[in-house]
This record gives structure tokens, sequence and C-alpha cells, in this order.
């Protein structure tokens, strides 16, 4: 996750402080570690992947992503702290649709204990919608495709609060900071539509 807010100016002034001196050891570990965030120049294709669905069907990851501008979290059923925030923040954006060309995707990186009917169980806590889907990618490919959303590489057990917004063509182009407000997951949709 993000470092919390106070500890941020910490990391500017340190940041700030190599100045224009190569960053080595625990400072180049920091400023390494932040994960990128706003708009993804250019947009990057979606990793081809293949994930299952809560309804059990596997389906390549591009393939669901093309056609429909798609907001996609990271998360996992047994997480009790950011977890549900982001389960109602995704049923709150499904509630507020007005779009059948957007779509959300949550997505979990603990592919050793959920299973689709636990995502479904998990989705049904907030509510279900029919344009709120959530799935599993394959175990080899869990680093694989968290690397990729959060734009950092190598950081397990970490987890994140981001929205990650893909365009039409199954291209990232948008990265949140963590736990993003109703309206602005709802902007950026409507942008990139």
């Amino acid at each position: 996750m993000t470092a919390s807010p106070q500890f941020q100016p910490r990391r500017r002034q340190l940041v700030a402080l190599a100045g224009g001196w190569a960053l080595a050891g625990p400072l180049a570990a920091v400023a390494a570690a932040e994960p990128p965030t706003g708009w993804v120049k250019p947009p990057l294709p979606a990793p081809a992947l293949r994930i299952t669905g809560a309804d059990g069907r596997k389906r390549a990851l591009p393939a669901l992503l093309a056609g429909k501008v798609t907001a996609v979290q990271l998360m996992f059923t047994g997480c009790s702290a950011t977890c549900p925030i982001q389960g109602a923040l995704f049923a709150a954006v499904a509630g507020r649709l007005r779009s059948t060309d957007v779509q959300l995707l949550s997505i979990s990186i603990d592919v050793l204990g959920d299973t689709p009917p636990m995502l479904a169980a998990w989705q049904a806590q907030f509510g279900r919608h029919p344009a709120w889907n959530a799935a599993l990618p394959e175990v080899a490919d869990v680093d694989r495709l968290a690397d990729f959303m959060k734009g950092v590489t190598g950081r397990p057990g970490t987890h994140t609060a981001q929205v990650f917004v893909f365009d039409r063509a199954a291209r990232l182009c948008y990265r949140t900071g963590d736990s993003p407000a109703i309206a602005e997951v709802e902007a950026l949709l409507a942008r990139v539509a």
C-alpha cells in the first residue's frame, strides 16, 4: 500500500536530499517502491493471461476488457481492512452507472484462498450489479498482474486500494492513488469513455 499521508512528506524530503546523486541502498528502495499514479502514457495493453470469473467461466483478460471502459481493483475475500471499502466503492459506482459501455472488475490476488463462489459471495455482501464482475487469475500470473497494475515490480505481500482504468482497447490508461472517491472514479470512467 502507499505510505500513509504523514509519512509522504518525509519520503519527499529524503528524495529531495538525494538531489542529483544516484540513489543507493534503502533510499533507492523507498523511491523505487512508490507506485506511479495518474495517466499512463502511452497506454499499456492488458497482459495476455487467463482469469476465472465468479461465474466459473475462464476468459482471456484482454477479451474481457475489450469493448468497454473498465475500472479494475485488486482485492481478496479474506481481507478485512481495505477490501470491504473497495467493495463498497465499486458497489456505489456500479449503482450509479448509466452507460452500458462501462464495467467494473474486482480481481483477487489470493488465488490459493479464493474461489469463484467466494468471489460471488463477497460481491453479494455489497449488492450484485450486472456491470460489476469478479475474477481470479492463474496462480502463475498473480505477481505479473499485480506488478503490471501497480507499475512497480517485486513487492510481494503488498496490497493496494488503487483503481486502474482501462480503455475500450483493453489498455491501462490511468492509475488512481489509494482509496479514490466515488466521484473520482465516475469522472475517470466518463473521461476515458
